[in-house]
């Protein structure tokens, strides 16, 4: 009988470690808000593709696309270089184009092992018959980056992340 508690035992305490190391693998991820300030500018709405680039300055994952119109999405070249490729599904597209001047407040998921580890976030955009910015906003995701305003070089005015 004693060693039926000891199994039994070995095996609740097996079934804890586990679950305790699902529970903390499963939370590896942070949602920031990601306000986005366009420049006052005339003529159509902004495409605009948030990407994940890797330490070699590859893209590794889009993060969020603004502008639901899949058939412009060759004018961003840098990025559809990437994702014409694959041409896997995007469950990060929400909405159309933005316009000059408007800001919008969108919600993107970063997975923690990326901070402080050499990734960066890079913000394109392009606009129809305009320019196209391949780094309209980009910068290294590090615990202080991940809290902060970056200007824009391009339509762009600024993006700023906060921790949801």
């Amino acid at each position: 009988m004693k060693n039926v508690f000891k199994i039994a035992g070995i095996a609740l305490f097996g079934f804890v470690i586990l679950s305790v190391y699902s529970f903390s693998a499963a939370a590896s991820a942070t949602k920031y808000k990601c306000m986005m300030q366009m420049v006052n500018y005339t003529g159509e709405g902004a495409y605009v593709v948030v990407s994940l680039i890797n330490p070699k300055g590859d893209y590794e994952k889009t993060l969020y696309v603004q502008g639901d119109d899949s058939e412009w999405y060759h004018d961003l070249t840098e990025w559809w270089k990437f994702y014409g490729k694959k041409r896997s599904g995007i469950d990060a597209i929400t909405g159309a184009t933005i316009a000059g001047g408007e800001r919008i407040v969108s919600v993107i998921e970063i997975d923690d092992s990326k901070i402080n580890s050499g990734y960066s976030i890079r913000f394109e955009t392009a606009v129809e018959d305009q320019e196209y910015y391949t780094k309209d906003v980009q910068f290294e995701l590090t615990t202080a980056s991940v809290k902060s305003k970056v200007e824009g070089t391009g339509f762009l005015r600024y993006v700023r992340l906060l921790p949801n």
